[in-house]
């Protein structure tokens, strides 16, 4: 609980009672609670949220300094996004904004409301069914989660998905709300104030070339570049062109883990912790990639996909007493 340095965790106006009284369960209460604190923190004092498995490439300070830390930037969030420019889903392992934002304040507003609902909540079961996040498809797609090693179908993952990513849905919510009786205009305030990133490759270029069986980036990465003279083998190739596409392209790394693992198995993440050291082996393509985020940055900052406004999927206060 660091955290009681920085906020005040008895405050129930900031965090819900399970948080208070150290009883969020379920499968990922680890991830839950980080969920219940990044964006208090943010509220209070502004600056970067990154999870501890983001890699950064790109030059943050840069980009911090050229638009949310820019008193004549229209930016006053970077984040990732998935879906393009019409889609609203920011995903929630890199946020950055200023104190006291109001896209973030009413996220939390939300977020703290499904955690009240029925009594209290302990955990995100259940929550892709709160009549708070009505008119929000759920997540998860294609991405069937399996259980002791069998697919349980779409329809029953897409829920699990959805309560496991259920902060995301509550920003997806907020960003195409309109509430004129509370001054808000989602649509209107992400075309004008939001610094999209595209996360595929933006943060997950690595998933994408390897169609997410990051086993195909391993072990081409473990292995060491070609000495003056030799051939470069295929497997080389492949490293070479991960590292190159991430440092030439990318932003950051997200180094999956969680809920994913059910769908996808081993990740990059979890085999570079299998075999501890693996990532920093000098004269590897993994080293040669972490030293570029170590000691070099691109030129140019990710470019900002230009949001447009949209037509509102909700209007009016969505949590008025009836």
């Amino acid at each position: 609980m660091n955290v009681a340095n920085f906020l005040d965790i008895s405050d129930p106006g900031a965090f819900p009672r399970a948080f208070l009284e150290g009883t969020i369960g379920g499968d990922y209460a680890p991830q839950h609670t980080s969920d219940l604190v990044r964006l208090p923190l943010l509220l209070k004092y502004g600056g970067v949220y990154a999870d501890v498995g983001l890699m950064q490439i790109g030059d943050l300070n840069r980009l911090w300094r050229e638009t949310v830390g820019n008193p004549n930037s229209r930016f006053e969030i970077i984040a990732y996004s998935v879906s393009g420019v019409e889609g609203r889903f920011l995903m929630n392992y890199f946020f950055a904004s200023g104190r006291n934002n109001p896209l973030f304040e009413r996220c939390h507003t939300f977020f703290l409301e499904l955690w009240t609902e029925n009594g209290g909540r302990t955990s995100t079961e259940g929550m892709h069914s709160s009549p708070v996040l009505k008119g929000i498809p759920l997540v998860g797609g294609s991405l069937t989660i399996k259980e002791e090693g069998k697919e349980i179908g779409a329809e029953k993952s897409n829920r699990i998905w959805t309560d496991y990513a259920v902060q995301m849905q509550v920003m997806s919510l907020v960003m195409r709300l309109v509430d004129e009786e509370g001054g808000w205009d989602g649509p209107k305030y992400v075309a004008e104030h939001v610094y999209g990133i595209d996360s595929l490759v933006g943060s997950m270029l690595i998933n994408d070339v390897t169609e997410w069986d990051e086993k195909k980036a391993f072990d081409p990465m473990s292995l060491s570049l070609p000495k003056d003279g030799e051939a470069e083998s295929a497997e080389q190739k492949q490293a070479r062109e991960i590292v190159e596409g991430c440092l030439q392209k990318s932003f950051g790394v997200k180094l999956a883990h969680g809920l994913v693992l059910r769908v996808f198995g081993e990740t990059l993440r979890l085999l570079w912790r299998k075999h501890e050291g693996s990532d920093d082996v000098p004269g590897t393509y993994a080293h040669w990639l972490k030293h570029g985020m170590m000691y070099w940055n691109p030129d140019g900052m990710p470019p900002a996909l230009n949001f447009k406004v949209i037509e509102p999927s909700t209007k009016g206060p969505l949590l008025r007493e009836e």
